[in-house]
């Protein structure tokens, strides 16, 4: 009986964790939308694009990241040792390092624009602990 309670434990940790991150993407997702719609009206286009931008970076930036660090502890968990585990990792920093010098020297878009669009994971961060924070409120405690 144990063994189900466990496994049952397991699965619905595994199910809160793939909620989160939807949420969190779905979250990122109307940040950046909100965001670049209010830059499109009371900035200009070009802010806009560069919002837009840097928002799109944002979410491949989480995805690449969620992605890079599962297959590294996985790869601990099973005994794996390679040298260049994190490779993935840092390559991650170089690409994204690359993409906004190629925008800041062809100053196609605000460079501040994108740095607010990469800024849309911490705005859905945000808004993922106050959503945590007043549900905990309104939720009933079982005796």
């Amino acid at each position: 009986m144990s063994e189900n309670s466990e496994q049952a434990t397991v699965e619905q940790q595994e199910t809160i964790e793939t909620l989160s991150h939807k949420r969190i993407y779905t979250e990122m997702a109307a940040v950046i939308v909100v965001s670049a719609v209010l830059s499109f009206v009371f900035v200009s286009a070009g802010f806009g694009f560069g919002v837009l931008i840097g928002g799109v970076l944002s979410l491949l930036n989480y995805y690449w990241l969620k992605r890079s660090l599962k297959n590294i502890f996985d790869k601990a968990i099973g005994g794996e040792t390679k040298r260049f585990t994190a490779t993935g990792y840092f390559l991650r920093y170089l690409v994204f390092g690359a993409i906004l010098a190629f925008v800041y020297l062809t100053k196609t878009v605000p460079v501040v624009a994108v740095l607010l669009g990469l800024s849309s994971f911490a705005l859905a961060i945000i808004i993922e602990a106050f959503i945590r924070l007043f549900s905990s409120f309104f939720k009933k405690k079982e005796i």
